[in-house]
């Protein structure tokens, strides 16, 4: 234990918190309102100079000052595509066919600190994360898909059921859009030809049950994705074949 003044201790932590905060040194990203160093830290952030930590925190202050304005766009996209997009309204239509109410009340812009592109909660709507580059178009959609499963075959979202999960995911990812091929090609890297939509869809599909809490690893996720497969992937309801 270091001897001294507690408060010069706790002034000094704080001098040290405040310096480590604003000094480039460790990650390359400096934390500041200054336009010119904002422009150098995106300059870093473009030339591949910022550590993961820095990238990280590029990112956070990009999204902590354009909420505002992400929310909005966002939510200005959503409203157009519950008036005009052909996917998106036949997904609207079917739920609404099953009791489902989506409106843009419970269709909710928010910012996000996580890396996800939504979410869904069968009591209070669906959730899309206004900072994210995802289409919005894919993300809602792939939403949609979940709220569908919910209210058609009673997917068990309160007890965190895997093999649930799993389906749900499998069947969202392949029927959003969200791995048709450009996307992935152009996007993602992802440049394999052959049985590229269903590699995205298995892929995409083992990350999202990863990050369920009862998922012990991604190992258990893919297996799961696995095992309920076969099934899941060729169910293309409400749709009579993958519409993209």
């Amino acid at each position: 234990m270091s001897n001294g003044d507690p408060s010069s201790q706790a002034n000094g932590s704080d001098n040290s918190s405040s310096n480590s905060r604003s000094s480039p040194e460790n990650t390359g990203y400096t934390f500041t309102d200054d336009p010119w160093i904002r422009w150098r830290n995106t300059f870093r952030y473009l030339t591949y100079r910022l550590t993961e930590e820095g990238n990280r925190q590029y990112k956070k202050g990009r999204d902590d000052r354009c909420a505002a304005t992400d929310c909005k766009s966002c939510e200005d996209q959503r409203d157009y595509l519950l008036q005009y997009s052909p996917i998106v309204r036949f997904m609207h239509q079917k739920i609404s066919d099953l009791g489902g109410d989506l409106h843009k009340g419970n269709i909710k812009c928010v910012k996000c600190d996580r890396a996800q592109g939504g979410g869904l909660h069968p009591d209070y709507g669906i959730m899309l994360c206004a900072n994210r580059p995802e289409p919005l178009e894919d993300t809602l959609t792939h939403e949609m898909v979940h709220a569908y499963d919910y209210l058609r075959f009673k997917v068990d979202f309160e007890t965190l059921d895997l093999r649930h999960a799993a389906c749900t995911e499998i069947r969202a990812s392949s029927l959003s859009g969200e791995c048709r091929f450009w996307r992935e090609f152009w996007h993602r890297a992802q440049w394999k030809v052959t049985y590229q939509h269903q590699e995205c869809v298995r892929r995409r599909a083992a990350i999202s049950v990863s990050k369920r809490p009862n998922c012990k690893d991604d190992v258990e996720a893919a297996k799961v994705v696995n095992e309920v497969w076969d099934s899941c992937f060729a169910d293309t309801r409400p749709f009579d074949e993958i519409y993209k």
